[in-house]
């Protein structure tokens, strides 16, 4: 049975947050609160997490998860970027959006794209986010909490833990965080590429 954490989200308690980030160190998987949607998230060494994920999501080895980082600097030891590059993902983060990137050495492989060696990242500018990823000292591998054969993410604490209260080891309830999952953008060419129009505006990926 997943454990419930309601969190203030402007102010989350830090009694709370040490109490999901416990959970997330003894390989956990939880779903949690971003700018753009809820998501499922677990540490990136938790094998049987990704696992759980795929399994929830019913997602194959060639979709890559997202790694969702603290800031720019803990960005930059994951993924691979250009001086042009670094420009255009310093322009809009924190925010709502996810980049392809090439994946560092620090990426295992079974989380890269098979074929292209790449990997998701974003950095979020959600408060709640924000403090876990403080608490942990790591990125949270993650994947958005969008269940088979469902057109939108569900957005409620309450029906996430009613949903998935046998799948997922607990549920961050910090209210309502949107339905917009965020713009992924393929920065790993020689031109960016939206790959899907969200939260962020892509107008200066075009």
């Amino acid at each position: 049975m997943a454990r419930y954490y309601d969190l203030h989200p402007d102010n989350p308690q830090p009694r709370v947050i040490r109490q999901v980030v416990d959970l997330l160190r003894a390989d956990g998987v939880i779903a949690y609160p971003t700018d753009s949607c809820y998501a499922l998230g677990c540490r990136i060494g938790n094998r049987d997490g990704v696992e759980r994920i795929r399994e929830i999501r019913r997602l194959d080895d060639r979709h890559p998860f997202t790694l969702v980082c603290a800031d720019f600097a803990q960005l930059g030891q994951f993924v691979k970027l250009s001086n042009a590059v670094f420009r255009q993902v310093k322009s809009v983060i924190p925010g709502s959006y996810t980049f392809l990137l090439p994946a560092t050495a620090e990426v295992p492989r079974r989380l890269q794209d098979p074929r292209r060696r790449v990997v998701g990242a974003r950095v979020p500018s959600h408060t709640v986010t924000q403090a876990l990823l403080a608490e942990l000292g790591e990125p949270l591998l993650s994947s958005t909490l969008l269940l088979p054969g469902e057109d939108e993410p569900m957005t409620q604490g309450w029906e996430i833990k009613e949903r998935l209260d046998h799948l997922i080891d607990a549920v961050v309830d910090a209210g309502d965080c949107g339905l917009e999952p965020t713009t992924v953008v393929d920065l790993s060419g020689e031109e960016p590429e939206i790959l899907r129009r969200g939260a962020g505006d892509p107008a200066r990926f075009e």
